[in-house]
């Protein structure tokens, strides 16, 4: 388990992991009044939640598959991604894909938190690649079977 500080500013619990196996956990609305969002309308929604996570850990905001499915509702840069050094308060970018308008109450569950470990690269300037079976195929280059 790994322990990551957190101050929460927001009227609600911190996230929790839903069931024992869950990668991420809910994010929460952390509002004053409803938020309506129009079609094709974006917004940033804040948690009211702070976080400083260990030197080479990332916390991903990824959007929630019902809001999606059922309503349209999804991150805009998804995953975003929350580095280490960062210390502000952490903010969903959210878009309506949809048709109609979608209000954000405070306290509602808008997007999951996934974190994760990651490298930094170090460049290797090279002259050639090694060669693979697919090479330098590109987007559709499998074909649709």
């Amino acid at each position: 388990m790994l322990n990551v500080p957190i101050i929460n500013k927001s009227k609600h619990p911190l996230p929790a992991y839903a069931t024992p196996l869950s990668a991420g956990m809910d994010l929460r609305a952390n509002l004053d009044e409803p938020l309506s969002l129009a079609p094709m309308q974006r917004c940033l929604v804040p948690t009211g939640l702070y976080i400083a996570l260990p030197e080479g850990h990332e916390a991903q905001v990824r959007p929630r598959s019902g809001l999606a499915l059922k309503k349209g509702i999804t991150v805009l840069n998804s995953p975003g991604t929350i580095d280490a050094d960062y210390r502000g308060e952490i903010c969903v970018i959210l878009v309506n894909l949809s048709t109609e308008t979608f209000v954000i109450e405070d306290g509602e569950r808008i997007a999951q938190l996934v974190i994760a470990r990651h490298e930094q690269a170090s460049w290797q300037v090279v002259e050639a690649l090694d060669d693979t079976e697919r090479g330098a195929g590109g987007f559709g280059h499998t074909g649709k079977k």
